[in-house]
């Protein structure tokens, strides 16, 4: 049995991000239809990375790219969400951490579909509140997570690691803690990286 760890660098306003997130997951799926019969599991492990916001030239230009990948990938792009500081949505996601690696994804989940496809304000305890519910938390809870600190200190501990690993753009994936992908790259790159890792572990057991 081959256990992938993988460790995801990414902001909740980065498009590329929530493009990367869904090739990544075509990539554990074409692995796992591949290899219907394996064993062989998944462990993915989000950390937080805080970006400075793109000159609006650039977003411009990026924009139309943007909106065609999300197609191909199952995102419906819009452009209109309100973007500002992210480290209290991180602070959210970290409430997802505390209760399983499953309901943080759908809390990152939730928290990309309100800011990239229902043009939500990433800076409004409102929209966290209502992703993070829609995710599957309790209201009372994330209303009081929001309102405190909580989660502050392990958003702060994963930028400040993503910094001392050096890494400097997002998305950013670490397969087996050394082998990196940066980048939305195709869910082809994440397969072949998949393939060679499976190969590499069978081939030291024979």
């Amino acid at each position: 049995m081959t256990k992938f760890d993988i460790s995801i660098v990414s902001d909740t306003v980065c498009p590329w991000c929530y493009v990367g997130k869904q090739k990544l997951e075509q990539g554990i799926a074409a692995y796992k239809q591949r290899h219907p019969d394996s064993n062989d599991t998944f462990s993915v492990d989000k950390q937080a990375w805080l970006i400075a916001r793109l000159g609006e030239q650039r977003l411009t230009a990026a924009n139309n790219r943007l909106a065609q990948l999300g197609k191909d990938v199952g995102i419906d792009f819009k452009f209109g969400g309100k973007t500002g500081a992210t480290r209290t949505s991180h602070r959210l996601i970290q409430l997802g951490k505390t209760k399983s690696p499953a309901m943080e994804t759908k809390v990152v989940e939730s928290l990309f579909k309100s800011y990239f496809e229902e043009e939500g304000d990433i800076t409004s305890h409102e929209v966290l509140r209502n992703a993070g519910v829609r995710a599957g938390l309790d209201e009372k809870e994330v209303t009081e997570w929001l309102e405190s600190e909580k989660g502050g200190v392990e958003v702060d501990r994963e930028v400040e690691k993503a910094r001392r690993n050096s890494i400097s753009g997002v998305p950013n994936f670490t397969i087996q803690g050394k082998y990196e992908i940066g980048g939305a790259q195709d869910s082809a790159v994440f397969l072949r990286l998949f393939e060679k890792i499976k190969g590499m572990e069978e081939s030291s057991k024979a």
